[in-house]
């Protein structure tokens, strides 16, 4: 087996790859994979995508690309087709993913790596990370069926629900970085740290299909009603044409214990059930306990357990 840089291929040799997983992201997940898979097309034609792919015989089965944000390296995909060959899976995405990690460990400048290998369970690709020193978290994928209505009621008379608009983009960012401040999931994500960091990560929802389209119908804001301010939000995306899912959800710690997560999340599950869709999901880190136990409460079960993983060089 021989083990290429993506840059040697074009998007036509990558695409039959692509739709076998646009296909196991639609069973594993109910996921519309078409539009990631789209972008990734794209952004290779432009040769903006650094990866390496699984050759045998002059045949692609296998790709893994990262994307570099400053000091920072982000492992944005791990694909192998099953079998293909007669060739290992395992095998194969182990080599990959080493080799992935072994160039960004060794790139200029770059002093942490992070990984979300959403489409593999827990553990099934973790010893190359392992191996490399990184830190493992695990998060959960929950769905919400929307049979399921959440019934809540602020309890905060002060404080009003309303659509998020394009003017919330700064007030958010704030919100998203006082509220992950000292939090699990600010080890996973190094953007929630700082403004400029949630900034770049609300213009990777909103403007780019990485997490499916965004949906501002389903998305929406708890405002102070006295100081106009903005102390919760959730932005949620539609992933596949009856799906949605939360992409983020926060509230300021000094407005928690007011119900506030749960009716945002009960006016996304309104508006998308008005709308015919039929379910919605989310990510949490298995660690951040209060919130996976909220979800549980509203009905969200866990479909599967997928591995976080941080590096500090």
């Amino acid at each position: 087996m021989e083990i290429l840089d993506l840059r040697h291929f074009t998007s036509s040799d990558l695409r039959p790859l692509l739709d076998d997983e646009v296909r196991v992201w639609a069973d594993l997940l109910c996921w519309d994979y078409t539009s990631s898979a789209e972008m990734i097309l794209r952004y290779m034609d432009a040769k903006f995508l650094p990866g390496y792919a699984a050759v045998s015989r002059g045949k692609v089965f296998g790709y893994s690309f990262f994307v570099y944000e400053s000091s920072k390296g982000v492992i944005g995909d791990l694909f192998v087709r099953s079998g293909d060959n007669g060739t290992n899976r395992e095998e194969v995405e182990r080599r990959l993913l080493t080799h992935v990690i072994e160039t960004l460990q060794q790139s200029p400048g770059i002093h942490r790596i992070e990984a979300q290998l959403l489409a593999h369970e827990a553990g099934e690709a973790s010893q190359p990370f392992i191996a490399q020193g990184f830190s493992r978290h695990a998060r959960l994928f929950m769905v919400l069926p929307l049979t399921i209505q959440i019934d809540a009621k602020l309890i905060a008379a002060d404080i009003e629900l309303r659509r998020w608009t394009d003017q919330d983009y700064q007030p958010s960012a704030g919100v998203i970085t006082a509220a992950y401040r000292n939090h699990v999931d600010s080890l996973i994500n190094d953007q929630y740290r700082t403004l400029s960091g949630s900034l770049r990560f609300l213009n990777n929802i909103v403007r780019f299909p990485g997490c499916g389209t965004f949906d501002p119908e389903a998305s929406f804001v708890a405002v102070n009603r006295r100081s106009h301010a903005l102390v919760g939000a959730i932005l949620c995306s539609r992933v596949r044409y009856d799906t949605g899912h939360v992409t983020q959800i926060c509230v300021l710690p000094e407005h928690r214990g007011l119900g506030l997560g749960k009716a945002l999340l009960a006016a996304t599950v309104q508006n998308l059930s008005q709308r015919k869709f039929s379910a919605l999901s989310l990510t949490v880190t298995e660690a951040n306990t209060p919130a996976v136990d909220l979800y549980a409460r509203l009905g969200f079960e866990t479909k599967r357990v997928f591995d976080a993983f941080v590096w500090e060089g």
